[in-house]
């Protein structure tokens, strides 16, 4: 027989359903009722940024643009980290990725924007302008039926007007000499290759030269390009040439060390707190092991650059010769977000063979002082005194014959070479800093195209140029432009100033090979490196047992603990 059921426990069910409706129903009151006055407890650090921009959006006086102010907010948070973590926007993140791989998409023009109009100074051969008929000093001054003149024109806006998808056609119309009505191009926009080797030619019959801008995804089959091409010219020793070189991917750097180091030599590591060390060795795969080998560097050289050379120098593989550089031992993830927006985050540093890090010291936040850096150099006399530049005793280290190298900041050259400050006056400086010399071999360049178009080679148009007394014009235009004649100053800069001017012009007509041919011939630094060559010194030597060793014992070697971290000509490409 059954037990009766107790009559309590059919109740049950209905009681707790209603406490727990009573209690939802009490919570939303006390929540609503208390809202303003109590935001509740955020626990963590990490979810009090997105509470705090709900509560902006929810609740501020005004209404936000939560879009711009994150965009705003995360270049600030990530300043706060070190000097290189930084955020991209969107409209910039194409632009500087396109920049290290090798090619973009475009109508294939290099112009510069002078008196508020795109000046066409080169075409790319083969590219989609030369197809279309563009040529060297046309002027274009609408794009898609939208006049494009005008002061607020910004090299920024020039590109996004050019450049486009591959594919895609541009619609322009240029001004051009000798043409009454302006001239109407459709463009099909396509793929630009980005060379990164500016120059690689014969400094004499022995020995070449290589000028390596950065260090981007085509790079190392550049090199393999151009080393190929002045072997077959007789090449016996080489000089790469890394000054304004600001970096670029830190694989292209191993890449190109591997080219002239022999098999388990170590080339790099790195280390972070979320990144466990890797090591990067020389496989023996080098086409290049033997070759006599200077590398030039100076305070534009950074990041990559200095890890090529520091490569080089730990290994006893080569001379370094110039200035020291900027002092960059970061290394950057680039992190994209899904609205094209990115961040390069810095998730480890670099160490050289000898275990260095170069990165020069900073403070965590905006610091001032890191950014004027390459200014205080200038000023403590380290371009031109090896004894000004202030070198840290305690991060002494030692290359693999016993040389002994520093960390803590920037790559120390092997033979320093001070700036050339021969016949720099006042004058100079400003016809320079105020781009009068520009405007005005632009000018002339533009003016005199036809005729110049004869000379073949920068020795040839550099030697019409010295006939023709450009000094005295220039001084006549910089004369209108408000810079007052100074016969004693222009006398004293008068080298300098022609040989800047002619520069320019054969820049402007011949491209930055025949630039670089030019002004090489007379840079102090190239010279230099062409004597050790010369003299067979671009192999380092030991130093005598005295100097290498401290009471009978060499330091070790091991990563240090605390590691934190001249502009030439150059067009714009679209």
């Amino acid at each position: 027989m059954m037990e009766p059921k107790n009559n309590n426990t059919r109740f049950t069910p209905l009681i707790i359903a209603v406490s727990i409706i009573l209690g939802i129903l009490i919570g939303t009151f006390y929540a609503n009722h208390f809202s303003n006055n109590r935001l509740g407890i955020i626990n963590s650090s990490s979810n009090k940024l997105n509470s705090l921009l709900r509560i902006i959006d929810d609740q501020y006086v005004d209404t936000v643009n939560m879009k711009d102010l994150i965009e705003q907010a995360l270049p600030q948070i990530l300043a706060e980290l070190d000097p290189h973590s930084i955020y991209i926007p969107a409209k910039d993140a194409a632009d500087m990725s396109s920049d290290l791989e090798g090619s973009f998409s475009g109508i294939g023009v290099q112009f510069s924007i002078e008196n508020d109009t795109i000046h066409v100074n080169n075409i790319i051969p083969g590219g989609p302008a030369e197809k279309a008929g563009v040529i060297a000093g046309d002027r274009i001054v609408m794009a898609n039926d939208t006049l494009i003149v005008g002061p607020k024109l910004t090299n920024e806006m020039a590109q996004h007007t050019l450049k486009g998808p591959k594919g895609s056609k541009v619609k322009i119309k240029v001004m051009r000499n000798g043409e009454k009505k302006l001239l109407p191009f459709t463009i099909t926009r396509g793929d630009i290759p980005q060379n990164t080797i500016d120059a690689a030619y014969m400094l004499d019959n022995n020995y070449g030269y290589v000028e390596i801008s950065k260090f981007a995804r085509t790079t190392h089959a550049e090199l393999l390009n151009a080393l190929a091409q002045l072997g077959h010219k007789g090449m016996k020793g080489l000089v790469i040439d890394l000054r304004g070189n600001l970096g670029g991917y830190m694989e292209t750097a191993i890449q190109m060390a591997n080219e002239f180091l022999p098999a388990g030599k170590l080339i790099v590591f790195a280390q972070g707190r979320k990144y466990p060390r890797t090591e990067e060795y020389a496989n023996g795969s080098g086409s290049c092991q033997k070759l006599p080998l200077i590398v030039l560097i100076d305070e534009g050289s950074a990041s990559s650059s200095e890890i090529f050379s520091g490569a080089i120098q730990d290994n006893d593989r080569g001379m370094i010769v110039g200035r020291r550089s900027f002092g960059k031992g970061l290394v950057q993830q680039p992190i994209s977000f899904s609205d094209g927006s990115m961040i390069r985050l810095t998730i480890a540093r670099y160490y050289t063979p000898s275990g260095r890090c170069i990165q020069r010291p900073y403070t965590r936040g905006n610091d001032e002082k890191y950014e004027m850096d390459l200014l205080t150099r200038y000023q403590h006399g380290e371009f031109f005194s090896r004894d000004s530049i202030k070198l840290n005793k305690s991060q002494r280290y030692h290359t693999k014959l016993g040389r002994i190298v520093y960390g803590g900041g920037g790559i120390m050259p092997d033979v320093f070479v001070p700036e050339d400050t021969t016949g720099a006056t006042s004058y100079l400086t400003e016809a320079i800093n105020r781009g009068l010399v520009l405007q005005y071999t632009f000018q002339y360049t533009d003016n005199n195209r036809a005729k110049l178009t004869k000379f073949k080679t920068s020795e040839a148009l550099a030697n019409y140029l010295h006939s023709q007394r450009l000094v005295e014009q220039f001084v006549r235009f910089a004369d209108k432009k408000g810079i007052k004649r100074r016969n004693i100053l222009i006398m004293k800069s008068h080298k300098l100033l022609d040989k800047n001017i002619n520069a320019s012009i054969i820049y402007n007509m011949l491209g930055k090979e025949a630039y670089l041919r030019y002004i090489n011939k007379t840079d102090v630094t190239v010279q230099k490196a062409l004597l050790l060559l010369r003299r067979g010194e671009a192999f380092p030597k030991a130093p005598s047992k005295k100097l290498s060793n401290i009471n009978g014992k060499r330091k070790a070697t091991t990563a240090q603990v605390y590691c934190v971290p001249k502009k030439r000509l150059q067009f714009v490409n679209a």
